[in-house]
């Protein structure tokens, strides 16, 4: 059986659900475990608002705050085109904090080109941690903007304020990364990767450009990606802004490898491996019991 092709497979599953706070912690005045905050996207009608509250399972009680195309566009202006953005603020969040320790869950709903684990690792970047978080919006949307209201959330339910410079650098990784995703047609690999990259960044603690430089290119030879001139050159100032914010870089390191050994542990256990064996089973019988059906359909 080719574990590393379940592996990859289960990563995105098993991913979100997973991930640990990297950064150090920050003092939340007013969290309260529990607690709710919903963003809803200023453009939505009525009725779509009230089908998302609806698909949140939360009342019209709930603390609410808005996140307006203005906003989105101040955080993604640079990383994206304007006709990818768009001119309506659609997307909405819910968040909800969870114990400390938790670490950061995430769930989406038409949500195309953003994966959780993108989602997770950005919002570890922005300085997010022990929190739920849901992503939706009334139709399918890119999921490029919807980071933007899930930082306003977090900083409504923690009464704290995230730096602009963490969320544009936050918002960057989740393009970049997303991109890469595309360009390999693998996005859980892209995440992957990208969560390496911090890793490396920790323990050898890279200064100048071409030390980026040759950090990125060591670690895509690794996953085999081919990366061109320009993957390079953004990922190396990506790479250059993610210095330069406070961040534990030892904790980060700490942390990555415990991500790691956990997905490992679930991954290799003998109840999930049985399990994953009578689930491929029966997928095979199914398939041959197809594949007879439509030869006796053919004949």
């Amino acid at each position: 059986m080719n574990w590393k092709r379940l592996r990859k497979a289960g990563v995105a599953a098993l991913a979100f659900a997973l991930i640990f706070s990297l950064l150090p912690a920050v003092a939340f005045a007013d969290a309260v475990v529990g607690e709710t905050v919903v963003t809803l996207g200023a453009d939505l009608t009525p009725q779509q608002r009230d089908a998302i509250l609806k698909e949140m399972n939360v009342d019209r009680n709930v603390q609410i705050v808005e996140v307006t195309n203005e906003e989105e566009h101040r955080y993604l202006g640079k990383y994206v085109s304007k006709a990818t953005i768009g001119t309506r603020a659609l997307s909405s969040a819910k968040i909800t904090l969870a114990e400390k320790g938790a670490g950061i869950t995430v769930k989406t709903n038409n949500i195309t080109h953003i994966t959780e684990t993108m989602y997770a690792n950005a919002l570890i970047t922005a300085g997010v941690k022990d929190a739920e978080v849901y992503v939706t919006a009334p139709t399918q949307v890119s999921g490029t903007a919807g980071l933007t209201g899930i930082l306003k959330a977090f900083e409504t339910a923690t009464d704290t304020k995230i730096s602009d410079e963490q969320k544009e650098v936050a918002n960057e990784e989740m393009v970049r990364t997303s991109e890469l995703g595309e360009k390999i047609g693998d996005p859980d690999k892209a995440a992957q990767f990208m969560m390496d990259l911090k890793q490396r960044m920790a323990e050898e603690k890279p200064e100048t450009p071409e030390e980026f430089r040759n950090l990125i290119i060591n670690v895509s030879n690794e996953y085999n990606i081919n990366l061109s001139n320009q993957d390079i050159e953004q990922l190396t100032q990506l790479l250059q802004r993610l210095s330069e914010l406070n961040i534990d870089w030892g904790a980060l390191s700490d942390q990555v490898k415990k991500l790691r050994d956990n997905l490992d542990e679930i991954l290799n256990s003998d109840e999930t491996k049985g399990f994953l064996e009578t689930l491929l089973d029966w997928l095979a019988s199914l398939l041959d019991a197809l594949k007879q059906i439509f030869s006796s359909e053919s004949a």
